[in-house]
């Protein structure tokens, strides 16, 4: 969550975490494997607060926004050591990070109105989509042939919407009238669109058919306190959501029911993902110290899975064309 107003490990705190049982890769966990207990996995303030993104690549490196300062992507290995990526142009500042199904990188910079892809080998930025007609690309989610979903808020009147960007790069507005959309995220299916509104505190699900547009709104799930941000999905379709300002991160199942809450050391946890040795590391960007966290979780997350097909098939270094 970014308003347009607005590396070293922790190896103690590492090791309480994540015991050595915890590196065998298989998708339940071995008995001593100590689930959802949060620790640091870089130093305070190795990231700006304008901290976001995060995504893990095929071989289990974290990616995030804005490392040791503004306008960059930063690489960090899963032990911990962190260095730039790469440094965006202009005046270009990313959120969203996500993946695709050839291994290439997406970013939402919120700056630009600018969809940037990324070839993870050469480092290369190219534009994938820009429209000024949105308000700031925020949150990107992602579909298995490359549609791009981005949450587009406006922080000043607390609304938003949603726009579609086709694999061409063809930008189509695919919800309006929202609150302040924020978190978004495609269920393992690919049947489900949620997207939830920081402000409002509702996290909605819409029917995606089969021409991309959304139709079939219904609320998941709505809080009484504590804005909501990022948002991915485990392998069984179930939804992490990171609670901006309460410092957790809360479990949902596919219907919305609360399956348990992560308390995260840092009040404003902005964003999620998933990888480590077997899908079962959950990354998190934390504002107020700004640096990632790490916890242990019962099952992989789905972009993990995915990136593991990509690898085994071939695809995890994309061909740009």
């Amino acid at each position: 969550m970014l308003r347009l107003s607005s590396a070293l490990p922790c190896l103690r705190l590492l090791a309480l975490a994540l015991p050595l049982a915890s590196l065998s890769a298989c998708a339940s966990p071995p008995a001593a494997d100590v689930l959802f207990v949060a620790a640091p996995l870089t130093a305070p303030h190795s990231f700006t607060k304008g901290i976001e993104g995060p995504a893990v690549d095929a071989d289990g490196n974290v990616y995030a926004v804005n490392f040791a300062r503004q306008q960059t992507i930063g690489k960090v290995t899963p032990d911990g050591k962190g260095e730039v990526f790469l440094t965006l142009p202009g005046a270009s500042i990313a959120n969203g990070i996500r993946f695709g199904s050839r291994g290439q990188m997406y970013l939402a910079d919120y700056i630009e109105h600018t969809i940037y892809r990324v070839d993870p080998l050469t480092r290369a930025v190219t534009v994938h989509a820009r429209d000024e007609r949105m308000t700031q690309p925020n949150d990107i989610a992602i579909t298995q042939d490359d549609v791009l979903y981005a949450s587009d808020p406006n922080w000043k009147n607390d609304t938003g919407r949603v726009w579609r960007i086709a694999p061409d790069g063809t930008v189509t507005l695919a919800l309006d009238t929202m609150g302040t959309a924020n978190g978004i995220e495609v269920s393992p299916d690919g049947r489900t669109l949620y997207v939830n509104e920081s402000v409002q505190r509702n996290l909605w699900a819409y029917t995606i058919e089969k021409d991309g547009s959304l139709s079939g709104k219904r609320l998941l799930k709505t809080f009484d306190d504590f804005g909501m941000d990022g948002m991915r999905v485990d392998v069984d379709g179930n939804l992490y959501v990171t609670r901006y300002g309460k410092g957790t991160v809360v479990k949902l199942s596919p219907e919305g029911a609360v399956l348990r809450e992560i308390t995260v050391p840092g009040a404003k946890p902005s964003n999620i993902t998933f990888g480590g040795p077997d899908g079962r590391t959950a990354y998190v960007t934390e504002v107020v110290q700004g640096r990632l966290l790490q916890f242990r979780v019962d099952r992989p997350g789905l972009e993990w899975q995915r990136g593991q097909e990509r690898k085994a098939h071939g695809l995890a270094i994309p061909t740009m064309k």
